[in-house]
């Protein structure tokens, strides 16, 4: 068997939702009318399937080598990820590289963007029941057992899912990719999954609730949802779980505004 995780054969699906695809040029965005789940993937999770809504796939690109996205209008607006790095107190970072030295620090930066990169996809493939047996090298081990985690902690309290990276926008100023859309504890949530190297204290972890309501204000505003529920499941590289919320919706929603505010100061 290949090592290449995008060669996995899909296993056999159900057929009850068909998928009708259509390519809209002149927004530049990919509608999947019906996305393929499996019915008793989720079932076997008591998770229901739910598609509420007609989530599309915007065009990535790259602008001053920062990712963008293309929304609908044909602007280019950068992803929540860019605006948090040009906004982010590198202080703790450039500490950290000095301490460890460049090297060292670029090959720790590597694996672990490998390492969530395929335990991203790992998890994606669950949620769409396709196959997601690793390949044999060290990183699609390890990263097939991190997400194994979050399934087996993080999905115990979603009841319904919506969508799987879902594309989101908020009109001419940001855009992104959330992991997950759906009920998490009886509230519409977004949800995003994240690997880390030790666990986490909740002062570190800012950013993070910063995408959750990003993501979550983009969602209100192009569907019309009251969404004010996020949830962050972690898994260590030690295969330590941890998760956060919300707590106050309102105080994270100002903060990020005031990022973005900063964003655009800068950029103008």
């Amino acid at each position: 068997m290949t090592n290449n995780p995008t060669n996995y054969k899909p296993v056999k699906m159900c057929v009850e939702y068909a998928v009708r695809t259509v390519f809209d040029k002149s927004s530049k965005v990919i509608y999947n009318m019906n996305m393929k789940f499996p019915k008793d993937v989720l079932q076997n999770k008591g998770i229901v399937y739910n598609q509420k809504y007609p989530y599309g796939e915007l065009a990535r690109v790259t602008k001053n080598h920062k990712r963008h996205y293309e929304t609908p209008d044909g602007r280019q607006v950068p992803s929540v990820t860019t605006v948090l790095s040009a906004t982010k107190d590198m202080t703790h970072l450039h500490a950290w590289r000095k301490r460890v030295g460049a090297e060292k620090a670029q090959q720790i930066t590597t694996e672990s963007a490998n390492i969530g990169t395929v335990m991203h996809r790992s998890l994606e493939k669950h949620v769409k029941g396709e196959d997601r047996t690793p390949g044999s090298n060290l990183i699609q081990q390890k990263a097939h057992t991190m997400a194994n985690v979050i399934i087996d902690n993080g999905l115990n309290d979603v009841s319904e899912v919506w969508g799987s990276e879902v594309s989101l926008y908020y009109p001419e100023l940001y855009a992104g990719t959330t992991d997950l859309v759906g009920v998490y504890k009886g509230a519409p949530a977004i949800m995003d999954f994240k690997q880390a190297r030790r666990l986490k204290k909740k002062e570190w972890v800012e950013d993070y609730y910063l995408q959750l309501v990003a993501y979550a204000e983009a969602h209100n505003k192009m569907y019309d949802t009251q969404i004010r529920t996020g949830r962050i499941f972690i898994c260590t590289q030690a295969n330590e779980y941890q998760t956060f919320d919300i707590e106050n919706y309102d105080q994270w929603v100002g903060k990020w505004y005031a990022k973005l505010e900063e964003y655009y100061k800068k950029i103008l």
